[in-house]
């Protein structure tokens, strides 16, 4: 994976709350054996309509091509468990989704979260607040651009107003892994060494043993 550090880019706002699994990637694409070939299918159902994409779609605005960081509502991911999701998010170009925690009410679904962090994605949750100031943002800016520091655990939004910042927090466990850019595989070969000692180790005791 490519490491996450600290990432500018143009954002684009989906406004739209409990944006579950299905929406992002209809489950007749799951059939696809390969891991690839999912970006462009992300929000098909509701992103064209038949073979023609919708106008006022705001991932089909021109201005829009490019983006690499998604703004959603609360909740999003929520629904089935579906990796998929996270792989068309990814393909589709984006490093980080960004959604508000609205009282007890998460902006990502906890499964989506955990996936996100595995493919190197990150969910950004901030508050309604800022969430609804990108939302007006991107309505005065042909290109909106946000800035996640996740070194510092920081996102700063450059509004035509000026500069507004907010932290939020990863997991250690997921930061490390984002910062790094490793999967849950790569974090076990960084123990390689310690692993084959133990195999190594096992495999005396059985010849030992045996020969007892």
């Amino acid at each position: 994976m490519e490491p996450f550090v600290r990432h500018t880019g143009t954002f684009v706002g989906y406004d739209r709350a409990n944006v579950d699994t299905d929406a992002i990637i209809p489950a007749r694409y799951l059939k696809k054996i390969e891991r690839v070939g999912f970006g462009e299918l992300l929000f098909r159902d509701v992103r064209y309509k038949g073979d023609e994409p919708v106008a006022d779609f705001p991932l089909n605005r021109p201005e829009m091509a490019g983006a690499t960081v998604l703004v959603a509502r609360h909740n999003f991911g929520c629904g089935s468990s579906r990796e998929h999701a996270v792989w068309a998010i990814v393909q589709a170009g984006f490093r980080a989704v960004i959604a508000p925690r609205s009282g007890a009410t998460p902006g990502f679904a906890d499964i989506f979260r955990n996936n996100s962090y595995k493919n190197g994605l990150l969910p950004v949750e901030v508050s309604p607040e800022f969430v609804e100031q990108l939302f007006q943002a991107a309505t005065l800016a042909e290109q909106p651009r946000v800035t996640i520091d996740l070194q510092a655990q920081q996102v700063t939004a450059h509004l035509p107003g000026g500069d507004l910042s907010e932290s939020f927090t990863v997991p250690e466990g997921a930061r490390k892994m984002l910062l790094e850019g490793l999967d849950e595989i790569g974090l076990t070969l960084q123990h390689a060494d310690r692993i084959t000692a133990f195999e190594e180790g096992r495999r005396e005791f059985g010849t030992m043993a045996a020969a007892a």
